[in-house]
């Protein structure tokens, strides 16, 4: 179900006027610790002594100082995105908030697309985003080919008074639709490592270096630094979606985590 193709996606873009998608993320330039003189004793000193000076330095915060990314849901399971090398393994299937917090959910980009045998008349499938809050159901935030996704759009939130309250959980899941049917279904709470969740500085865990590989769709790649990890802003998460191979099939390149993909964008109310 996937082909590489830079150069259709570069085409489409232009065609359906799709800006850059990093014009409206947060910065990935964590922002400057904060420092504070509370006091100096004494205040004069004389030649050859020394004031004790007591100050405090507020560190800015991330995404894993206001929410915690868990395993698979229910069974819980290995919550985290490691940094392994190729990163297998990392990351969680869902965000539950510690603190109350806001959210914006936006789309960066849908991945699936078929082909003829040949390779020929690359075209996108329609595909779906779904989020579950707490214990409600699953419902639709996204559906569309790659051509219709617009990457400052807000396509979910929860803001000022409807802010989410701490111990929130939000879950994903995704699907495309080709040939008159649907194809496999995951989310959250499948137990497989088909949705994960990162943070700024994480490795996709693919089982390949996906930001050198021949699949790597080009609207992710302004979200991965020249090493493969993600690079995103500090109160970002970012969520990959392989719906095309099951986990079972990691060590195919078809299995990239990017057939859908979600910036979720917390702060402080």
């Amino acid at each position: 179900m996937k082909t590489s193709r830079t150069a259709a996606l570069a085409a489409a873009l232009l065609a359906t006027g799709v800006s850059a998608p990093c014009a409206f993320a947060q910065s990935t330039e964590p922002s400057k610790p904060a420092s504070k003189v509370f006091t100096a004793f004494p205040q004069t000193v004389q030649t050859g002594t020394n004031p004790t000076i007591t100050w405090e330095i507020t560190y800015p915060e991330v995404a894993k100082d206001v929410v915690t990314i868990g395993g698979s849901d229910p069974g819980g399971g290995g919550g985290g995105g490691g940094d392994n090398g190729t990163g297998t393994g990392g990351g969680g299937s869902f965000i539950e908030t510690k603190t109350k917090l806001n959210v914006k959910v936006r789309v960066l980009g849908a991945g699936v697309t078929v082909a003829n045998s040949n390779g020929s008349n690359m075209s996108f499938v329609p595909t779906e985003a779904q989020l579950r809050l707490n214990t409600g159901s699953y419902s639709r935030i996204f559906y569309g080919t790659n051509n219709n996704v617009n990457p400052s759009t807000v396509v979910w939130s929860r803001t000022g008074t409807n802010a989410l309250p701490a111990q929130s959980k939000l879950r994903f899941g995704g699907r495309y639709y080709y040939n008159s049917s649907w194809g496999p279904y995951f989310n959250s709470d499948s137990g497989t490592k088909n949705v994960r969740i990162l943070v700024n500085g994480e490795r996709p865990p693919t089982t390949y270096p996906l930001h050198t590989a021949p699949t790597l769709e080009s609207f992710l790649k302004p979200y991965l630094d020249a090493s493969g990890k993600v690079k995103i802003g500090p109160m970002d998460c970012i969520v990959f979606m392989e719906l095309t191979h099951h986990d079972s099939q990691m060590s195919d390149q078809g299995y990239d985590l990017q057939d859908m993909v979600l910036l979720v964008t917390f702060e402080k109310p």
